[in-house]
């Protein structure tokens, strides 16, 4: 059975695709950068289609720093999805989006269910995927 529209609503911070702009509000010096890590089940045999879904709009999302997906090692049906947004509201403008809501649509079949969720702020590091480095060390 998928999930309920209230468990795929409530993981809605784990699915920001689209390739469009979204207007979030503007980044002062103090805001914090905003993270999500996030586990998500697949229908067996379907996470590798699930994974298709989720990569095909994580191209140019405004705000983003870094939007990795892993497939777990011990359940083959699976996923982490671990995220680096500027702020939160640059993350909550992307779930306002029509093809955000296009691709959630298309996922959701696929989607068995959501395990741990973990908000985080990030505070600096290195990811050659994002060419991000130090610069939000603590003052």
């Amino acid at each position: 059975m998928p999930p309920s529209r209230r468990t795929t609503l409530a993981a809605l911070a784990l699915l920001p695709l689209t390739t469009a702009h979204a207007t979030p509000t503007t980044k002062t010096k103090n805001s914090p950068m905003y993270g999500l890590i996030g586990k998500m089940r697949a229908h067996p045999g379907q996470r590798d289609a699930l994974i298709t879904i989720l990569l095909e709009g994580t191209v140019a999302m405004p705000g983003c720093l870094s939007y990795i997906i892993a497939k777990d090692n011990t359940d083959a049906d699976a996923i982490w999805i671990t995220e680096t947004w500027e702020t939160a509201a640059h993350h909550k403008a992307s779930l306002a989006l029509a093809s955000v809501q296009a691709a959630i649509t298309k996922a959701r079949p696929l989607i068995a269910g959501f395990a741990d969720r973990f908000e985080t702020e990030p505070i600096g590091g290195h990811s050659p995927l994002c060419q991000y480095s130090l610069r939000h060390l603590p003052d």
